[in-house]
């Protein structure tokens, strides 16, 4: 059986290079042999989390949606811009509301027995890589196996050529090794 793989980032802003990275470590994990879904997290309008608001109206239906496709798959792909030196607050938020258990559901239903792999890409000298700590925290606190190889892309302002790919063609075939390593360790685990 294929692993199934979620690809996305924390970023909804037109021509996101994060977005784009996703996309080329996607290409990896399907060279793997994996099926892989990408997504954009701006499909999935949600509030800003609130204990108050799900009280009152359980959990907003685009919740549900991401929390049944975090749940169906085996592995993440994840992008993320460094804001301030932390990930974006558009994937904190959206891992909130998907974290929320409703009814009898196993806790952490949609996180628990997950491999990931992160990434970043930022305009700035570091490439988002000081996001990455604080991505890997939460992550590993939430029960999924962060696997220790990542990869932050500085300047991406000028890296990324037309088409969507890196220019700089060693850190290309690094972010398609992302996507391989991901769904090879994914076969051994099944």
């Amino acid at each position: 059986m294929a692993p199934k793989i979620l690809a996305f980032s924390g970023s909804v802003r037109k021509e996101s290079f994060n977005q784009k990275l996703v996309w080329i470590a996607a290409q990896g994990a399907r060279d793997a042999g994996a099926e892989v879904t990408v997504i954009n997290l701006g499909d999935f309008p949600l509030p800003v989390f609130n204990q108050d608001l799900e009280k009152a109206e359980g959990l907003p239906q685009p919740a549900r949606t991401l929390k049944t496709l975090f749940a169906s798959h085996h592995g993440f792909l994840i992008a993320s811009p460094e804001y301030n030196s932390a990930f974006s607050p558009l994937l904190k938020n959206a891992i909130d509301w998907v974290s929320r258990r409703e009814g009898d559901e196993t806790f952490q239903i949609a996180f628990r027995n997950k491999v990931a792999v992160i990434m970043a890409a930022s305009p700035g000298y570091l490439g988002g890589l000081r996001g990455l700590v604080f991505l890997r925290m939460l992550l590993g606190n939430l029960g999924i196996t962060v696997l220790p190889d990542q990869l932050a892309v500085p300047n991406a302002a000028t890296a990324f050529q037309e088409d969507g790919g890196l220019a700089d063609k060693t850190s290309h075939e690094a972010v398609v090794k992302l996507g391989f390593v991901l769904a090879d360790t994914l076969k051994k685990l099944q």
